[in-house]
């Protein structure tokens, strides 16, 4: 069975986005992500900003790539519930950690943070409606 079959077969809330619809909003996040993750990496190159600062953003960038791996390739919806709220809590971490020094920077990742918050109650609602005894 292929990933979107599998997919499609899922137990999704009614208010689940559609596939075109989530993959457009991404299509507008990459490449605000691209300018200020890019814009944070470069001033630390350059000394500019110290690594514990550019922590989150690191771990950020991590965890939102590993999740359609985990998600669609393993088909593992604990773990890519864990990914998504690593990928939530990083965003905050980032924003909070820049906001002295970037300002820019963290008004910037506020579609991204709504974003995942919205994607973080739909895995997880996804994750809780598929697991073992979740249909009786």
């Amino acid at each position: 069975m292929g990933w979107m079959t599998w997919y499609e077969a899922l137990w999704k809330p009614s208010w689940t986005p559609a596939p075109a619809t989530i993959g457009l909003i991404w299509q507008i996040l990459y490449p605000i992500i691209v300018l200020t993750f890019g814009f944070v990496f470069v001033q630390a190159g350059r000394g500019r900003l110290a690594k514990f600062i550019v922590a989150p953003f690191i771990i950020n960038l991590i965890a939102n790539l590993l999740f359609t791996p985990i998600q669609f390739g393993m088909r593992n919806l604990p773990l890519a519930a864990v990914d998504i709220v690593i990928v939530w809590l990083t965003i905050l971490w980032s924003m909070k950690a820049i906001w002295p020094h970037c300002r820019w920077i963290a008004v910037a990742q506020t579609p991204y943070l709504l974003w995942v918050s919205i994607a973080t109650v739909l895995q997880l609602s996804i994750t809780w409606m598929n697991c073992e005894g979740a249909r009786m």
